[in-house]
């Protein structure tokens, strides 16, 4: 996986930084794992603006992705890398032995007619989910569940990891993404390796179109409203509004909105880093 900059040939062009498709295999869907996305254009089901800065965008439909691993002892082929409009990273169509097909976040390193499978035999290989309480401690993992049965909510990004850094009883830690270190029970799943596309990050957009080609609509700023509209609003010329907040007054930029009393909290055995 690379990136590639672009030759200056247009004013939008000269920063531009996309991802290079040398992974992806298959330039088609698989049609019976789409479903259609509606558009909302931020507005509610009364038609009032409810989100701002939203509309537009490319018509997409969604690749409905196995983040379950349900089909535990089946083993799976990988039929082919294919690229997703709805998330960063690539993703991968199995077809299992059975001829079911699914979709699954492709991990860095999977290759096409590689081998994968989920639930207990599973070994600890590269693309294959297995239970928490079965993977090898100081394992790179990705996909995990924070409740058993839930399905992968985390770490599902390009390039995220996690790493299983111990075992306590029925509860395993791993250190998050953010750095934050986490009691997780064992009974749930993660798929062993990193996400794939790992170069992502050093994508530029190059020109304010690429923006609206996602959908997203220009975002003005707070220091540049009347004060009637915003906390950070008014003042003579370019005078910038003070201290930091969001448009209902929550103060940004380092002030925890995270409830003190939160029930989760107790499985936390180190916060994430500033």
């Amino acid at each position: 996986m690379a990136v590639r900059k672009l030759k200056p040939v247009t004013p939008g062009q000269r920063h531009k930084i996309i991802g290079a498709f040398d992974t992806i295999t298959k330039s088609t869907p698989e049609k019976s794992l789409l479903e259609p996305i509606k558009k909302t254009g931020g507005r509610n089901n009364v038609g009032k603006m409810t989100m701002r800065y939203i509309g537009g965008g490319h018509k997409r439909r969604y690749r409905v992705i196995d983040f379950k691993r349900n089909k535990e002892g089946i083993p799976a082929v990988v039929k082919a890398i294919e690229y997703d409009p709805n998330r960063t990273a690539r993703i991968a169509l199995l077809v299992y032995a059975d001829g079911e097909k699914s979709y699954i976040v492709a991990p860095n390193g999977l290759q096409v007619g590689q081998q994968v499978m989920s639930g207990k035999e599973a070994s600890p290989e590269v693309g294959n989910a297995l239970y928490l309480a079965d993977i090898p401690l100081g394992t790179i993992v990705h996909n995990i569940e924070l409740r058993p049965g839930q399905g992968a909510v985390m770490a599902r990004s390009a390039g995220a990891y996690a790493q299983l850094a111990s075992r306590d009883g029925k509860y395993a830690i791993v250190k998050l993404p953010s750095g934050e270190t986490r009691m997780i029970l064992i009974t749930c799943k993660a798929t062993v390796g990193t996400v794939g596309n790992t170069d992502h990050a050093l994508e530029r957009s190059g020109k304010a179109g690429r923006s609206r080609w996602l959908g997203r609509r220009p975002r003005t700023r707070g220091v540049a409203m009347n004060p009637v509209d915003h906390p950070m609003g008014g003042g003579e010329g370019r005078s910038s509004g003070g201290h930091p907040r969001s448009r209902t007054g929550v103060p940004a930029k380092g002030y925890k909105t995270r409830d003190k009393k939160k029930a989760s909290s107790q499985y936390i055995v180190e916060r994430r880093k500033k």
